[in-house]
């Protein structure tokens, strides 16, 4: 789990910085003057030697004395690196791989995609909390949050529903306020998970022109999956789900529109829960021609 990793990464942080600082002001010091002493002595008990022979010999202790136990040149070594990835990967950007097909034709199952930590806001690593609001999820993007259900597994959908919009899907129709959001057929799209081609169709979701499937025999039977807060915001009906956003929260469903488990099902999502925007593909070994931005 990215949560995971991000604890671990601080605690190595914390451990090769404290290691970093006490070499810098402290060991290094010690060393130095043990070295110091070790070449007196050198000198003092060095008997038939020339002064080249005996330079070289109390090189040699001085070297040896002077050196780093090899936990300490490791810390050293690796705190520069791991302070680098820790401020890039928490303030910039993250690396993620998508594991489904929950938001094909946009993405597909091994994209390895990034995504921007800052376009939202700042937020504090490993508690996760913001400090610094520098902007807010627009309708369109796509966006990587912690699953409300279980906060320890991460989410990619695409933002449907900001604070205050009322969502309406029946008959793979979606309306957001009252208005169409009209599809347009742009063939068929062979889905893998399925083994079956599905409709593929262009979608205009205010700004963001997008890829969208759509299976016209797949049932439209939306049941929740739990009792998640806000479940009065939402209606479930026979054809369909209609859902007022709350202050504060989002309202995601994936691309692929009949195979996304997504706020149809499990309700919204916090803005506590955001990781930010994802933007770029960075590889997919499967298919390397995918790499690029995708909206």
């Amino acid at each position: 789990m990215s949560w995971d990793f991000a604890l671990l990464l601080f605690v190595a942080l914390i451990v090769t910085g404290l290691v970093w600082l006490l070499d810098r002001f402290r060991l290094r010091k010690l060393r130095r003057a043990r070295a110091e002493e070790a070449v007196r002595a050198c000198r003092n008990n060095a008997a038939g030697l020339d002064v080249a022979a005996l330079d070289a010999e109390c090189s040699q202790v001085y070297e040896k004395t002077l050196r780093a136990p090899w936990w300490v040149e490791y810390c050293v070594s690796f705190f520069p690196v791991i302070l680098f990835v820790f401020v890039l990967r928490s303030f910039v950007v993250e690396p993620f791989r998508i594991p489904s097909g929950s938001m094909l034709p946009t993405l597909e199952n091994g994209d390895m995609i990034l995504v921007n930590k800052f376009e939202y806001g700042i937020r504090l690593p490993v508690i996760d909390r913001k400090i610094i609001s520098l902007g807010k999820p627009h309708r369109g993007d796509v966006m990587v949050f912690r699953y409300p259900v279980d906060p320890s597994v991460d989410y990619i959908k695409r933002v449907i529903g900001v604070p205050g919009d009322v969502i309406e899907y029946r008959n793979k129709v979606l309306t957001i306020n009252g208005q169409l959001i009209p599809h347009e057929r742009a063939g068929d799209y062979f889905e893998p998970d399925r083994a079956a081609y599905v409709g593929q169709y262009h979608e205009q979701l205010g700004p963001v022109s997008h890829q969208i499937l759509l299976n016209a025999n797949a049932p439209q039977d939306f049941m929740p999956i739990t009792h998640f807060p806000d479940f009065q915001a939402c209606t479930y009906l026979s054809d369909g789900i209609r859902c007022t956003v709350p202050a504060g929260h989002y309202f995601m469903m994936g691309d692929n529109r009949d195979n996304s488990l997504d706020s149809r099902y499990w309700g919204f999502v916090p803005d506590a829960n955001i990781v930010g925007r994802a933007f770029f593909i960075w590889m997919n070994f499967g298919s390397p021609s995918r790499i690029g931005r995708f909206k």
